[in-house]
């Protein structure tokens, strides 16, 4: 018997979809699997409800919502043996997108019941997991303003875009060590991913690989207003290395120091995060979460 929890975020993408025991029984059969539905309330709830079905002896945890709820579900299974499944209903799906995870939702339901699994890496800053990327700069703005918006929708991320390239002169100084040489920066953006697809199909990173034991870094100086938009033009083209200024490279682990400010702005997985420490170790944890693809 295969004990199948999902935990599903009502309200993600339209908050339309719904994912219900009824409809799940349609595709797993009582003589062969236990299924378990829990819906989230709150911010974070996953992370309680994930925890719970761990002790209740779960084989398989379905996230079924956007990349932050895949990030609170995932984030507890880690080096664990238990799998994790996804139905993406969220509104960027960018890890789904990378793992080309259906979100047409009978074919995703039907790649959790084939069990084929595939061990991903996981990026961490300090103690919080990332599994499609991370950012400082520009790109945490850019989720603070989302996150202040009504609604989760593409035209929404856009608005918050161009609030944030209005803000972009309120950076702050940030020392970068990347392979034992240190630079200060004024930094635009710092992006570094596991994941090839940001959210919306977008990418800074194309040709990143969760299987390959490495970050992908995109680190983008000061630049004029003009500039910014020459790389938002290049972004959409998904070659933003073609702007001269623009640092991409990969590497195990980046540290940052914060020289000015009370905390960092990031976010990991399209979800805003303070970090109050004053350094931060971004680093790759190889083939260390187990997925249904």
């Amino acid at each position: 018997m295969t004990n199948i929890h999902f935990i599903v975020n009502p309200i993600a993408g339209t908050g339309k979809i719904k994912i219900t025991h009824l409809l799940l029984s349609e595709y797993f059969e009582d003589s062969h699997y236990s299924i378990f539905v829990k819906e989230t309330i709150y911010k974070a709830h996953a992370v309680q409800l994930t925890r719970e079905s761990i002790t209740e002896g779960a084989n398989v945890i379905v996230a079924c919502g956007g990349d932050g709820t895949i990030n609170e579900v995932a984030s507890e299974l880690v080096n664990s043996s238990i799998a994790l499944g996804i139905i993406p209903v969220g509104s960027g799906n960018g890890l789904a997108s990378n793992l080309k995870i259906s979100r047409n939702i009978t074919k995703a339901i039907l790649a959790i019941k084939n069990n084929n699994s595939i061990k991903i890496d996981v990026g961490s800053v300090n103690n919080n997991y990332f599994f499609s990327n991370t950012g400082f700069g520009f790109d945490a703005s850019v989720i603070k303003n989302y996150e202040a918006s009504e609604r989760r929708t593409l035209s929404c991320y856009i608005k918050a875009s161009l609030k944030s390239f209005r803000e972009v002169h309120k950076q702050k100084n940030i020392e970068i060590t990347i392979d034992d040489t240190t630079m200060i920066v004024n930094p635009f953006l710092i992006f570094i991913s596991n994941s090839n697809v940001m959210g919306y199909t977008l990418s800074l990173t194309p040709r990143a690989s969760l299987q390959d034991g490495l970050l992908d870094v995109i680190i983008v100086p000061r630049l004029p207003k003009w500039k910014i938009l020459v790389f938002g033009a290049l972004m959409l083209l998904k070659k933003p290395e073609l702007l001269t200024e623009v640092r991409s490279f990969q590497t195990k682990e980046i540290k940052l120091f914060r020289i000015t400010g009370d905390y960092f702005q990031a976010q990991i997985d399209g979800e805003l995060l303070k970090v109050e420490e004053s350094s931060v170790s971004i680093q790759i944890n190889k083939a260390s979460l187990k997925v249904l693809v």
